[in-house]
Protein backbone atom coordinates (compact mmCIF):
# COMPACT_ATOMS: atom_id res chain seq x y z
CA UNK A 1 0.00 0.00 0.00
CA UNK A 2 1.59 3.02 -0.88
CA UNK A 3 2.10 6.05 1.81
CA UNK A 4 -0.05 8.31 1.91
CA UNK A 5 0.76 11.97 2.84
CA UNK A 6 -1.99 12.17 5.86
CA UNK A 7 -0.05 9.22 7.92
CA UNK A 8 3.14 11.32 7.94
CA UNK A 9 1.68 14.22 8.72
CA UNK A 10 0.13 12.32 11.71
CA UNK A 11 3.01 11.04 12.40
CA UNK A 12 4.74 13.80 12.65
CA UNK A 13 1.95 15.30 15.26
CA UNK A 14 1.71 12.06 17.19
CA UNK A 15 5.87 12.38 17.38
CA UNK A 16 5.76 15.84 18.63
CA UNK A 17 7.40 17.15 15.18
CA UNK A 18 7.84 20.67 14.24
CA UNK A 19 9.13 19.74 10.71
CA UNK A 20 8.29 17.17 7.88
CA UNK A 21 11.21 16.80 5.02
CA UNK A 22 10.62 15.11 1.75
CA UNK A 23 13.23 14.25 -0.61
CA UNK A 24 13.53 12.02 -3.12
CA UNK A 25 16.34 8.98 -2.09
CA UNK A 26 16.17 9.48 1.32
CA UNK A 27 13.17 8.45 3.37
CA UNK A 28 11.05 11.41 5.21
CA UNK A 29 12.68 13.05 7.89
CA UNK A 30 10.68 14.68 11.08
CA UNK A 31 12.70 17.62 12.86
CA UNK A 32 11.61 16.88 16.68
CA UNK A 33 12.79 19.06 19.13
CA UNK A 34 15.39 21.34 17.54
CA UNK A 35 17.11 18.03 16.26
CA UNK A 36 16.82 15.93 12.62
CA UNK A 37 15.52 12.06 12.46
CA UNK A 38 14.69 10.18 9.95
CA UNK A 39 11.79 8.25 10.12
CA UNK A 40 11.18 3.98 9.20
CA UNK A 41 10.19 4.34 5.94
CA UNK A 42 11.47 3.10 3.03
CA UNK A 43 13.64 5.87 0.92
CA UNK A 44 11.28 7.73 -1.60
CA UNK A 45 11.59 7.51 -5.03
CA UNK A 46 11.78 10.34 -7.53
CA UNK A 47 7.68 9.75 -8.34
CA UNK A 48 7.31 8.95 -5.32
CA UNK A 49 8.00 12.16 -4.14
CA UNK A 50 6.41 14.25 -6.31
CA UNK A 51 3.11 11.71 -5.93
CA UNK A 52 3.27 12.84 -1.99
CA UNK A 53 3.75 16.74 -2.63
CA UNK A 54 1.19 16.60 -5.71
CA UNK A 55 -1.44 15.41 -3.59
CA UNK A 56 -1.20 18.04 -1.37
CA UNK A 57 -1.97 21.02 -3.95
CA UNK A 58 -4.43 21.76 -6.36
CA UNK A 59 -4.50 22.90 -9.80
CA UNK A 60 -3.41 26.38 -9.75
CA UNK A 61 -0.93 25.41 -7.26
CA UNK A 62 0.56 22.67 -9.27
CA UNK A 63 1.20 25.14 -12.19
CA UNK A 64 2.76 27.72 -10.39
CA UNK A 65 5.12 25.30 -9.14
CA UNK A 66 5.76 24.38 -12.80
CA UNK A 67 6.31 27.69 -13.83
CA UNK A 68 7.97 29.01 -10.69
CA UNK A 69 9.86 25.72 -9.12
CA UNK A 70 8.83 26.94 -5.96
CA UNK A 71 5.55 27.22 -3.88
CA UNK A 72 4.17 27.78 -0.35
CA UNK A 73 0.96 27.42 0.33
CA UNK A 74 -0.83 25.92 3.57
CA UNK A 75 -2.34 22.21 3.81
CA UNK A 76 -4.86 21.33 6.25
CA UNK A 77 -6.38 17.71 8.10
CA UNK A 78 -9.35 18.32 9.73
CA UNK A 79 -9.11 17.10 12.99
CA UNK A 80 -5.63 16.64 12.84
CA UNK A 81 -3.31 19.53 11.97
CA UNK A 82 -2.55 22.55 9.51
CA UNK A 83 0.96 22.49 7.56
CA UNK A 84 3.02 25.11 6.31
CA UNK A 85 3.83 23.94 2.96
CA UNK A 86 7.07 24.87 0.71
CA UNK A 87 8.09 23.12 -2.09
CA UNK A 88 11.55 23.83 -4.06
CA UNK A 89 13.34 21.67 -6.60
CA UNK A 90 16.59 19.68 -5.86
CA UNK A 91 18.50 18.54 -8.60
CA UNK A 92 16.26 18.34 -10.61
CA UNK A 93 13.52 16.54 -8.60
CA UNK A 94 10.64 17.81 -6.34
CA UNK A 95 11.21 18.32 -2.37
CA UNK A 96 9.21 19.88 0.12
CA UNK A 97 9.70 21.15 3.89
CA UNK A 98 6.04 20.96 5.99
CA UNK A 99 5.94 22.88 9.14
CA UNK A 100 3.19 21.65 11.44
CA UNK A 101 1.22 24.18 12.64
CA UNK A 102 -0.85 23.46 16.25
CA UNK A 103 -4.92 23.23 15.24
CA UNK A 104 -5.24 24.80 18.28
CA UNK A 105 -3.31 28.41 19.47
CA UNK A 106 -1.78 28.88 22.63
CA UNK A 107 -2.05 31.18 25.11
CA UNK A 108 0.09 33.27 26.41
CA UNK A 109 0.67 31.27 29.69
CA UNK A 110 1.22 27.85 27.63
CA UNK A 111 4.11 29.87 25.69
CA UNK A 112 5.40 31.56 29.05
CA UNK A 113 5.43 34.86 27.78
CA UNK A 114 5.36 37.70 30.11
CA UNK A 115 2.86 39.52 31.36
CA UNK A 116 4.17 42.71 29.13
CA UNK A 117 3.81 40.83 25.90
CA UNK A 118 -0.11 40.62 26.94
CA UNK A 119 -0.18 44.05 27.71
CA UNK A 120 1.16 45.03 24.40
CA UNK A 121 -1.71 43.32 22.89
CA UNK A 122 -3.82 45.69 24.58
CA UNK A 123 -2.76 48.52 22.94
CA UNK A 124 -5.54 50.29 21.18
CA UNK A 125 -3.06 51.70 18.22
CA UNK A 126 0.87 51.86 17.03
CA UNK A 127 3.13 48.76 15.14
CA UNK A 128 4.52 45.64 17.28
CA UNK A 129 7.18 44.05 15.70
CA UNK A 130 8.30 40.83 16.84
CA UNK A 131 11.17 39.38 15.20
CA UNK A 132 13.83 36.44 14.88
CA UNK A 133 15.12 33.69 12.67
CA UNK A 134 12.68 31.24 11.09
CA UNK A 135 11.96 28.52 13.20
CA UNK A 136 11.97 30.65 16.23
CA UNK A 137 8.14 30.72 17.14
CA UNK A 138 7.44 34.10 15.73
CA UNK A 139 3.81 32.69 14.07
CA UNK A 140 2.81 31.24 17.26
CA UNK A 141 3.73 34.26 19.96
CA UNK A 142 1.92 36.45 17.11
CA UNK A 143 -1.48 34.11 16.81
CA UNK A 144 -1.67 34.23 20.62
CA UNK A 145 -1.33 38.00 20.74
CA UNK A 146 -3.81 38.08 18.12
CA UNK A 147 -6.23 35.50 19.81
CA UNK A 148 -6.06 37.28 22.77
CA UNK A 149 -7.56 40.59 20.95
CA UNK A 150 -9.84 38.18 19.74
CA UNK A 151 -11.23 36.71 23.26
CA UNK A 152 -11.40 39.88 25.20
CA UNK A 153 -12.78 42.81 22.89
CA UNK A 154 -14.99 43.75 19.67
CA UNK A 155 -12.34 44.42 17.05
CA UNK A 156 -12.00 43.90 13.08
CA UNK A 157 -9.00 42.02 12.84
CA UNK A 158 -7.38 42.08 9.13
CA UNK A 159 -4.79 39.14 8.63
CA UNK A 160 -2.10 38.94 5.78
CA UNK A 161 -0.39 35.85 5.26
CA UNK A 162 1.70 33.87 3.44
CA UNK A 163 0.53 31.28 3.94
CA UNK A 164 -2.01 31.68 6.13
CA UNK A 165 -1.02 29.34 9.33
CA UNK A 166 -3.53 29.48 12.35
CA UNK A 167 -7.09 29.77 11.65
CA UNK A 168 -9.01 32.04 14.04
CA UNK A 169 -12.48 30.97 15.15
CA UNK A 170 -14.39 35.04 15.40
CA UNK A 171 -14.97 34.71 19.40
CA UNK A 172 -15.70 38.92 20.67
CA UNK A 173 -14.20 39.69 17.01
CA UNK A 174 -14.53 39.84 13.14
CA UNK A 175 -12.01 38.11 12.06
CA UNK A 176 -10.94 38.27 8.38
CA UNK A 177 -7.58 36.33 6.75
CA UNK A 178 -6.00 37.02 3.01
CA UNK A 179 -3.14 34.67 1.78
CA UNK A 180 -1.14 35.77 -0.55
CA UNK A 181 -1.64 34.14 -4.04
CA UNK A 182 -4.63 33.12 -3.13
CA UNK A 183 -6.57 36.46 -1.76
CA UNK A 184 -4.23 38.46 -2.88
CA UNK A 185 -1.31 39.32 -4.82
CA UNK A 186 0.91 41.11 -2.73
CA UNK A 187 1.63 41.79 1.27
CA UNK A 188 1.56 46.05 -0.52
CA UNK A 189 -1.79 45.07 -2.45
CA UNK A 190 -3.70 44.16 0.28
CA UNK A 191 -2.37 46.62 3.17
CA UNK A 192 -3.46 49.40 0.75
CA UNK A 193 -6.71 47.50 0.32
CA UNK A 194 -6.85 47.69 4.18
CA UNK A 195 -7.26 51.02 5.08
CA UNK A 196 -10.30 51.10 3.02
CA UNK A 197 -12.05 47.78 4.82
CA UNK A 198 -12.43 49.66 8.37
CA UNK A 199 -9.62 46.98 10.52
CA UNK A 200 -8.75 48.14 13.98
CA UNK A 201 -6.16 45.62 14.30
CA UNK A 202 -3.64 44.59 11.09
CA UNK A 203 -1.38 41.33 11.08
CA UNK A 204 1.28 41.60 8.09
CA UNK A 205 2.52 38.20 8.04
CA UNK A 206 6.59 39.03 6.67
CA UNK A 207 7.70 42.84 6.55
CA UNK A 208 9.91 42.57 3.25
CA UNK A 209 10.04 45.33 1.03
CA UNK A 210 10.06 48.96 1.24
CA UNK A 211 6.26 49.40 0.02
CA UNK A 212 5.06 47.24 2.58
CA UNK A 213 7.15 48.33 5.38
CA UNK A 214 5.94 52.34 4.43
CA UNK A 215 2.21 50.78 4.19
CA UNK A 216 2.91 49.12 7.78
CA UNK A 217 4.08 52.41 9.38
CA UNK A 218 1.47 54.09 7.31
CA UNK A 219 -1.27 51.81 9.39
CA UNK A 220 0.01 52.53 12.48
CA UNK A 221 -0.01 56.03 12.42
CA UNK A 222 -3.60 56.50 11.01
CA UNK A 223 -4.58 54.88 14.48
CA UNK A 224 -4.63 51.15 13.72
CA UNK A 225 -2.64 48.31 15.87
CA UNK A 226 -0.16 46.90 13.23
CA UNK A 227 1.62 43.36 14.02
CA UNK A 228 4.65 42.23 11.62
CA UNK A 229 7.44 39.96 11.61
CA UNK A 230 11.19 40.48 10.47
CA UNK A 231 13.99 37.92 10.10
CA UNK A 232 16.01 39.87 12.94
CA UNK A 233 17.77 38.66 15.67
CA UNK A 234 17.65 42.81 18.02
CA UNK A 235 15.56 45.19 18.19
CA UNK A 236 18.60 47.67 17.27
CA UNK A 237 18.99 45.41 14.62
CA UNK A 238 15.26 45.62 13.29
CA UNK A 239 15.24 49.18 13.68
CA UNK A 240 18.15 49.60 11.25
CA UNK A 241 16.89 47.25 8.64
CA UNK A 242 13.67 49.08 8.14
CA UNK A 243 15.35 52.37 7.55
CA UNK A 244 18.12 50.65 5.42
CA UNK A 245 15.36 49.61 3.21
CA UNK A 246 14.79 53.11 2.51
CA UNK A 247 16.47 55.42 -0.06
CA UNK A 248 19.20 57.90 1.68
CA UNK A 249 17.05 60.66 1.15
CA UNK A 250 14.05 58.91 3.29
CA UNK A 251 15.85 57.66 6.06
CA UNK A 252 15.45 60.31 8.30
CA UNK A 253 12.03 60.96 7.48
CA UNK A 254 11.31 57.10 8.35
CA UNK A 255 12.89 57.36 11.44
CA UNK A 256 10.50 60.20 12.62
CA UNK A 257 7.47 58.13 11.72
CA UNK A 258 9.32 54.77 13.50
CA UNK A 259 9.95 57.11 16.61
CA UNK A 260 6.37 57.97 16.83
CA UNK A 261 4.58 54.57 15.51
CA UNK A 262 6.74 52.00 16.56
CA UNK A 263 5.23 50.71 20.19
CA UNK A 264 7.88 47.29 21.21
CA UNK A 265 9.85 44.66 19.15
CA UNK A 266 9.87 41.64 20.62
CA UNK A 267 13.07 38.95 19.66
CA UNK A 268 12.62 36.07 19.82
CA UNK A 269 15.18 32.64 19.45
CA UNK A 270 14.32 28.80 20.94
CA UNK A 271 16.80 26.34 22.51
CA UNK A 272 17.01 22.79 23.34
CA UNK A 273 15.02 22.91 27.05
CA UNK A 274 17.58 20.44 29.60
CA UNK A 275 15.78 17.16 30.81
CA UNK A 276 12.17 18.55 29.32
CA UNK A 277 9.33 16.47 31.68
CA UNK A 278 7.27 14.09 29.57
CA UNK A 279 4.05 16.57 27.87
CA UNK A 280 6.36 19.40 28.05
CA UNK A 281 7.89 21.44 25.35
CA UNK A 282 11.27 20.46 24.35
CA UNK A 283 12.47 23.74 23.16
CA UNK A 284 12.14 27.35 25.48
CA UNK A 285 12.23 30.66 24.01
CA UNK A 286 14.19 33.65 24.99
CA UNK A 287 12.89 37.39 24.21
CA UNK A 288 14.83 40.67 24.18
CA UNK A 289 11.83 43.08 24.44
CA UNK A 290 12.10 46.47 23.76
CA UNK A 291 9.48 49.22 24.32
CA UNK A 292 9.67 52.54 23.01
CA UNK A 293 9.74 55.19 25.94
CA UNK A 294 10.45 58.36 24.78
CA UNK A 295 14.15 58.09 25.33
CA UNK A 296 14.44 55.24 22.83
CA UNK A 297 12.27 57.36 20.59
CA UNK A 298 14.91 60.14 20.64
CA UNK A 299 17.58 57.28 19.97
CA UNK A 300 15.26 56.04 16.90
CA UNK A 301 15.12 59.89 15.68
CA UNK A 302 18.63 60.60 15.84
CA UNK A 303 19.80 57.79 14.24
CA UNK A 304 21.76 56.36 17.68
CA UNK A 305 20.60 52.33 17.48
CA UNK A 306 23.98 51.01 19.02
CA UNK A 307 22.58 52.95 22.41
CA UNK A 308 19.28 51.27 22.26
CA UNK A 309 20.86 48.00 23.77
CA UNK A 310 22.01 49.99 26.75
CA UNK A 311 18.44 52.09 26.88
CA UNK A 312 16.88 48.06 27.23
CA UNK A 313 19.23 47.26 30.26
CA UNK A 314 18.10 49.97 32.01
CA UNK A 315 13.95 49.34 31.26
CA UNK A 316 13.59 46.76 33.33
CA UNK A 317 11.05 48.15 35.88
CA UNK A 318 8.84 48.53 32.39
CA UNK A 319 8.81 45.29 31.18
CA UNK A 320 12.07 45.70 29.10
CA UNK A 321 15.53 43.15 28.83
CA UNK A 322 17.99 42.52 26.60
CA UNK A 323 18.57 38.83 25.32
CA UNK A 324 21.42 38.57 27.01
CA UNK A 325 19.90 38.85 30.34
CA UNK A 326 16.98 35.91 29.38
CA UNK A 327 19.67 33.73 28.30
CA UNK A 328 21.76 34.22 31.78
CA UNK A 329 18.15 33.44 34.04
CA UNK A 330 17.40 30.81 31.59
CA UNK A 331 20.61 29.10 32.24
CA UNK A 332 21.17 29.58 36.03
CA UNK A 333 17.81 28.28 36.48
CA UNK A 334 19.43 24.94 34.41
CA UNK A 335 16.72 25.26 31.73
CA UNK A 336 19.59 25.39 28.63
CA UNK A 337 23.28 24.35 28.74
CA UNK A 338 26.20 27.00 28.62
CA UNK A 339 26.37 25.93 25.03
CA UNK A 340 23.13 26.68 24.01
CA UNK A 341 23.12 29.77 25.54
CA UNK A 342 26.48 31.15 24.07
CA UNK A 343 25.36 29.90 20.46
CA UNK A 344 22.55 32.11 20.65
CA UNK A 345 23.92 35.35 21.64
CA UNK A 346 25.75 38.30 19.79
CA UNK A 347 27.58 39.41 22.86
CA UNK A 348 29.81 36.88 24.26
CA UNK A 349 31.11 38.90 26.49
CA UNK A 350 28.26 40.71 27.76
CA UNK A 351 26.45 37.17 28.50
CA UNK A 352 29.74 35.49 30.65
CA UNK A 353 29.27 38.80 32.39
CA UNK A 354 25.72 38.20 33.65
CA UNK A 355 26.60 34.05 33.71
CA UNK A 356 29.73 34.87 36.18
CA UNK A 357 33.35 34.28 34.39
CA UNK A 358 35.64 31.49 35.01
CA UNK A 359 35.49 28.29 35.24
CA UNK A 360 32.92 28.08 36.95
CA UNK A 361 30.59 29.44 33.57
CA UNK A 362 30.95 26.67 32.17
CA UNK A 363 29.83 24.05 34.84
CA UNK A 364 26.15 22.68 34.52
CA UNK A 365 23.90 24.86 36.65
CA UNK A 366 23.49 22.39 38.80
CA UNK A 367 26.77 22.05 40.04
CA UNK A 368 27.29 25.75 41.41
CA UNK A 369 26.50 27.58 44.11
CA UNK A 370 22.91 29.00 43.57
CA UNK A 371 22.26 26.60 40.73
CA UNK A 372 19.93 24.00 40.27
CA UNK A 373 19.08 21.12 37.39
CA UNK A 374 15.24 22.91 37.20
CA UNK A 375 13.06 23.18 34.24
CA UNK A 376 11.00 25.95 32.86
CA UNK A 377 8.22 26.43 30.71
Amino acid sequence: MDLMIEDLMEEVVERGGSDLHLSAGLPPYIRINGKLTPTDHEPLSPEGCQRLIFSMLNNTQRKNLEQNWELDCSYGVRGLARFRVNVYKDRGTYAACLRALSSKIPSMEVLGLPNIVRELSEKPRGLILVTGPTGSGKSTTLASMINNINMSRPEHILTIEDPIEFVYEPIKSLVHQRQIGEDTKSFANALRAALREDPDVILVGEMRDLETISLAITAAETGHLVFGTLHTSSAAQTVDRMVDVFPPEQQQQIRVQLSNSLVAVLSQTLMPKLNPKPGEFGRVMAQEIMLVTPAIANLIREGKTAQIYGAIQTGGKLGMHTLEMVLAKLYKEGSISFEAAMSKTSRPDELQRLIGTGPAAAQPPGSRPGGYAGTRR
